[in-house]
């Protein structure tokens, strides 16, 4: 063969090579839940936490790497963590696509096709991120933006559960904190405020009407007095990685307008804007006293502990029919029939929450459980006075955790669930409850406990003698058989409760805690976007984050 028709051979065939294996890759995701934390750290860096679900689709390949954009260049490696499904990623490097920015290479962990995955990463000590704010305080204040990551929509469809909190320093006093209205935010504008485990002020957005194709962008600021005075930068400074954008074309006109309104974006927040869905807990039980407050109920608990709400109207639904004070008659809609007389040893909330279910009318009925809820809160404020929220919230932590060590460590199904039964309140605070019931009873046939009928319509106790239970005898002597299940199933039916319970009695989640919480707590005070600003997250128009871009990479691989 002549040299120059091999040369010609060989030009034609890497051709070739190079085009299928960049048509071969298709990449095709939704992302059914991402929660985003910030953290504003008393060293004046930043703390950027990750965890994103991933769902790939079934005709595309493999997600093997993810790009994480950075706000700037001033992080370090050795600060960075990263897992996909608990196993960690080891391959952690610069990105190729995002400047700035990390790639995380997912390995032998890579999500594969129709399957699901979770991406967990933690960059840790960002300088550089906070600004001067212009806005007229009494002091001066620490200003900072915030854009999540977010991905191209050519490669990622659908709804996203998203969460953004602000972890703000320690030392912030509760009327302290602005926040500014987020920028193509779908949810409320208005964020929850809060105290978090560690005793920070946090508030927090959430959208299960998000998407993962649209910048969002928050932002807050709080008095300069809190972090280190060399960490603020006076002013904005902006300069252009000529490299970066003659290597990724396809960001300049992108990365242009965002240089523009890095520089410039200055917009108001919302001018009586309706009252904001705060956390429902008063900031101030979490600041105050020392010591553990022992002898609160389960339900007490989880209010302490700060628990959905519809977590904590489930555990009083589970307490009223274990006490015999309830029938489910349908529960779907969710239907009680009341006993009369009531027995002995009921609180408070949980006479209210039957007074509720009296109710025929399902806006009297919501409304009656809004005020169980409120009269339960300053309940629980009452009690925490003089107390540390901190050690006792750790101190319940420990409950719950030796409450599952006896269920777990449970050698027989039958000894098992009586242990479930006997703890199931206090396993109910577990905040992967879900998960963990799944696990624990696994797929091996179980009894149902003796109330598990009443909450149950389709399961009723027989008399003895009925094919696939056993004889147990009741309160009154008399034989009764229980019908066994799939463990998995009956885990599936707690679960499905606390969630059905959500749909057919709350509802909207955030519209039900939206009267409880304005009562409780008082709403932050918002804040006008001013002076300069440190962006962080970001996304391009791939699976990965990036502080303004717009690259074509493919969605969470290459």
């Amino acid at each position: 063969m002549k040299p120059k028709i091999a040369s010609i051979l060989i030009l034609i065939l890497m051709l070739f090579v190079n085009v299928s294996g960049a048509t071969a890759q298709t990449y095709r995701f939704q992302v059914p839940s991402d929660e985003v934390h910030l953290y504003l750290n008393a060293n004046g860096t930043a703390t950027i936490e990750y965890t994103i679900v991933f769902y790939n689709d079934a005709s595309a390949d493999p997600i093997d790497f993810v790009d994480i954009g950075l706000p700037n260049e001033n992080y370090s490696f050795s600060n960075i963590s990263a897992n996909v499904d608990s196993i960690p990623i080891t391959n952690i490097e610069k990105s190729p696509y995002v400047s700035p920015g990390i790639a995380l290479g997912l390995g032998s962990a890579s999500i594969q096709p129709n399957r699901q995955g979770t991406v967990h990463v933690r960059i840790a000590e960002i300088s550089g991120f906070f600004f001067k704010a212009t806005e007229e305080e009494a002091e001066p204040y620490a200003s900072f933006q915030f854009s999540p990551n977010w991905f191209g929509s050519e490669y990622v469809y659908g709804n996203t559960d998203l969460t953004m909190v602000f972890h703000f320093p320690p030392e912030l006093l509760q009327e302290e904190p602005r926040y500014f209205t987020p920028k193509r935010w779908t949810g409320t504008p208005e964020p929850e405020a809060g105290i978090d485990p560690n005793n920070l002020i946090f508030y927090r957005w959430r959208s299960p009407d998000a998407n993962s194709y649209t910048q969002y962008t928050f932002g807050g600021s709080f008095p300069a007095r809190l972090i280190p005075a060399a960490a603020i930068v006076e002013e904005p400074k902006f300069s252009l990685n000529l490299d970066a954008i003659f290597e990724n074309l396809c960001c300049v006109g992108f990365g242009l307008l965002f240089g523009g309104i890095f520089v410039f974006a200055i917009y108001s927040s919302t001018v009586g804007a309706k009252k904001r869905k705060l956390k429902y807990l008063p900031p101030r039980i979490s600041i105050e006293g020392h010591g553990i407050k022992r002898g609160l109920t389960a339900v007490e608990a989880a209010i302490l502990m700060e628990q959905p709400m519809d977590r904590v109207i489930t555990m009083i639904l589970f307490s009223v029919i274990k006490k015999g004070a309830a029938t489910v008659v349908t529960r779907e809609p969710l239907k009680l029939n009341v006993n009369d007389p009531l027995p002995e040893g009921l609180h408070a909330y949980e006479i209210s929450f039957l007074e509720a279910f009296k109710q025929s009318n399902a806006k009297e009925r919501t409304k009656e459980l809004q005020d169980m809820v409120i009269a339960l809160i300053r309940s629980v404020s009452q009690k925490m006075k003089g107390f540390s929220h901190k050690e006792t919230v750790d101190y319940y932590k420990d409950i719950m955790e030796r409450a599952w060590a006896q269920v777990e460590a449970a050698d027989t199904p039958d000894v098992k669930v009586e242990r479930f039964d006997e703890y199931m309140g206090w396993t109910m605070l577990d905040g992967d409850f879900d998960n963990r019931a799944r696990r624990t009873f696994g797929s091996g046939p179980i009894f149902v406990p003796m109330w598990w009928g009443n909450y149950d319509p389709s399961i009723r106790p027989m008399t003895s003698g009925g094919g696939g239970a056993v004889a147990k005898p009741s309160s009154s002597g008399q034989s009764v058989s229980l019908p066994n299940l799939p463990g998995g199933s009956f885990a599936a039916s707690m679960v499905g409760g606390i969630q059905s319970f959500s749909s057919g009695v709350v509802g909207d989640l955030t519209s039900f805690t939206s009267r409880i919480t304005g009562t409780t707590n008082p709403p932050p005070k918002p804040s006008s976007y001013s002076g300069g600003r440190s962006s962080g997250g970001g996304g391009c128009a791939c699976a990965c984050a990036c502080a303004g871009c717009a690259c074509a990479c493919a969605g969470g691989g290459r």
